[in-house]
């Protein structure tokens, strides 16, 4: 496995692969993960068609003022894997953003939860709209969070 690297891929190099090389690029390190995670400290684990997983052991960095993981944590987590998940079922020369998404927060997450995993599944993918749901849970399977997403597909 290669090391990760962090950063952006250049936006014509981009346009060369289908969205699920792309993705799988990120999972397998051969291509460098976004720079908000590293800030984050999370990672793209799994990648196939309609499908990302992305996962993350969280920290006392990571908390709200009331000592638990800070929701926006979670809704980035999210965010990533439903929206990559959308990415990976694209052509070359599509790309994709969020125009909304939803969570729910079920269970408070601490650094005591240890790892948690965020699956992204396409719902569906058409021409210029795709949808997905996700799932944010820790290592015994419980649910600590799931939301959808709408993201807008476009020509690159």
């Amino acid at each position: 496995m290669t090391a990760k690297s962090y950063g952006t891929v250049d936006a014509e190099r981009q346009k060369q692969m289908s969205g699920l090389e792309f993705v799988q690029g990120l999972a397998d390190g051969t291509l460098p993960l976004n720079t908000i995670a590293q800030t984050l400290g999370y990672d793209v684990v799994e990648a196939e068609l309609g499908r990302v997983v992305v996962a993350l052991v969280p920290t006392g960095a990571h908390l709200n003022p009331a000592g638990t993981v800070h929701g926006g944590l979670t809704a980035t987590l999210l965010d990533s894997c439903m929206g990559l998940a959308i990415q990976s079922a694209l052509d070359k020369g599509t790309g994709q953003t969020t125009l909304e998404f939803k969570i729910s927060l079920l269970r408070p997450i601490t650094p005591e939860t240890g790892l948690v995993t965020a699956e992204g599944k396409v719902l569906n993918c058409g021409r210029r709209i795709g949808t997905a749901d996700g799932r944010v849970t820790d290592a015994k399977g419980r649910l600590l969070a799931h939301g959808t997403t709408t993201c807008l597909i476009f020509p690159t």
